[in-house]
C-alpha cells in the first residue's frame, strides 16, 4: 500500500518557522515532521510513499533527493560527482519515495487527484504532513476492509484549547476542570481511500474535507476510525515548541519505532 503524504500548504500559523521553508520540513528533535509521519508508517508495513509538495517544494525535493549523503558516511572524488560510494545503510535503505510538485495553490482535494497516476487502482492511505499521532494503522487498515466502504477517516477527541468552569444555576463556582478532553471526535486525516474516491474530486480548487467527504457522507460510504491515543497538530509555535520538548524529554508518545 501507499501512502499518499499532504505537504503542499503555506503554514500560514507558523511564520517563525515557515517563512524560509515548508511547514512539513520544520524539525521534531532535529528531523522534518514529515519524517516522523513517514517512521510511524513504515512502522506498519508501509514504505512506498507520494509526497504532494507546494510552496517551498524545491526543499522537500532536495532533502529527498540528498537522503543518502544527509544520512550515510560517503567518499566522493571532487572532480567526479558519480565516483561516490556510500558506506553501511540508513534505516529508511528500504523506502520508496516519490516526490510530485502538485501546485502552489492547489487545495487538498486537487492535491490527491494530482498524483493518480502514482497510485493506480489500489487502495491508499492519506494524511496530512504537519501531525503526528500514535495511531494503530495496522488495525485502521483492518477496519476500512471490514467495513468495505470507499473512505475511512480517522477520528479522536482532542482537548479542549481552554479551562473549564463548571457554574451552578445560582452563579457559584463548582469547579475549574483545566483543557479537558471535549465530547466531539473530529478528524485528523490518516484516510484510507479506494481509487474510485478519485472521481469524487472535480479539480485543483476542490478542498477534500468538504466537497468528497461530504458526499461520500451522504451516500453512506464511509466510516469513522475512532484513535483515542495521542495526537498533536503543528500549527502554531506554541505545538512546536511543545513536540519538540515531549522528543527532548524521551516522552514522545509517536515514536513507535
Amino acid at each position: 500500500m501507499k501512502a499518499v503524504l499532504l505537504a503542499g500548504g503555506l503554514g500560514t500559523r507558523m511564520r517563525e518557522e515557515t517563512e524560509f521553508r515548508p511547514k512539513p520540513m520544520v524539525e521534531v528533535g532535529g528531523r522534518p515532521v514529515l519524517w516522523h509521519i513517514m517512521k510511524i508508517l513504515s512502522t506498519h508495513g508501509i514504505k512506498d510513499f507520494v509526497v504532494c509538495t507546494g510552496y517551498k517544494s524545491e526543499q522537500i525535493a532536495n532533502y529527498f533527493a540528498n537522503y543518502s549523503t544527509l544520512n550515510k558516511d560517503f567518499t566522493i572524488t571532487l572532480g567526479d560527482e558519480s565516483s561516490i560510494i556510500y558506506h553501511d545503510n540508513h534505516d529508511e535503505s528500504d523506502w520508496t519515495v516519490t516526490v510530485a510538485y502538485t501546485g502552489e495553490d492547489t487545495m487538498t482535494g486537487g492535491r490527491i487527484k494530482r498524483i493518480r497516476k502514482y497510485v493506480g487502482d489500489e487502495p491508499f492511505l492519506c494524511t496530512y504532513g504537519d501531525g503526528l499521532a500514535d495511531v494503530d494503522v495496522t488495525a485502521l487498515l483492518d477496519f476500512h476492509k471490514q467495513h468495505g466502504g470507499l473512505a475511512t477517516i480517522t477520528t479522536t477527541q482532542p482537548l479542549s484549547r481552554f479551562g473549564v468552569v463548571d457554574v451552578q444555576e445560582d452563579g457559584s463556582v463548582a469547579k475549574f476542570r483545566e483543557k479537558p478532553q471535549t465530547d466531539d471526535w473530529v478528524s485528523i486525516g490518516y484516510f484510507v481511500l479506494e481509487p474510485q474516491v478519485f472521481d469524487y474530486i472535480e479539480g485543483d480548487d476542490t478542498i477534500f474535507e468538504y466537497g468528497p467527504l461530504h458526499v461520500l457522507a451522504d451516500e453512506g460510504r464511509i466510516s469513522a476510525f475512532r484513535h483515542e491515543g495521542f495526537w498533536q497538530p503543528m500549527d502554531t509555535q506554541r505545538e512546536y515548541l511543545a513536540l519538540n520538548e515531549l522528543w527532548d524529554k524521551g516522552a514522545a508518545p509517536w515514536k513507535v519505532w
